[in-house]
């Protein structure tokens, strides 16, 4: 029989507090390895930390286990991962991946929030701290660069390609 495993070994430098190293050769591995790029674009933009000065914790602070920044991290990183909504956090507050991306010791380090706490944040978050968090997008998309050359813009549809407008673009 045919080993199926690929022995391949990538290193990420500079991108968590350890070393990271994939090696895809595991039977029993996190199904959102590719997820560590996601992590590299936040730590290269900075989206994540800017979106949480937009929020207001006013929770008692004895009672608090998860920060707002770990808790919108692994929400953010929960939705760019294909998981639309909390109920999938208790399943994912383990993962190996999961547990990584806001910075936790994926072996040793605390379980993330579990689907209650990520429920109680999503409707917490107020319009002003949501147009405020707009504002943080807009402000790294024009700052690095996103907007176009030159001070000028890009034009950014949102309606669904065509077969006929996907030809002339």
């Amino acid at each position: 029989m045919r080993d199926a495993t690929i022995p391949q070994t990538v290193l990420f430098p500079d991108l968590l507090a350890k070393p990271l190293v994939a090696t895809f050769d595991q039977p029993h591995a996190s199904s959102d390895g590719g997820a560590v790029l996601l992590k590299a674009a936040d730590a290269r933009y900075g989206l994540i930390d800017g979106f949480a000065r937009c929020l207001v914790d006013d929770r008692q602070s004895g009672k608090v286990r998860h920060t707002v920044t770990d808790v919108l991290a692994q929400r953010i990183f929960g939705l760019a991962c294909g998981y639309p909504d909390a109920n999938d956090a208790g399943r994912l507050a383990d993962d190996p991946m999961h547990t990584l991306l806001p910075g936790r010791d994926s072996i040793d380090g605390d379980s993330l929030a579990p689907q209650p706490t990520i429920s109680r944040f999503e409707n917490h978050v107020g319009s002003q701290a949501l147009y405020a968090m707009g504002r943080e997008l807009a402000a790294t998309a024009i700052g690095s660069g996103c907007m176009g050359a030159r001070g000028g813009s890009r034009s950014i549809s949102t309606r669904p390609m065509t077969r006929s407008t996907a030809r002339s673009s």
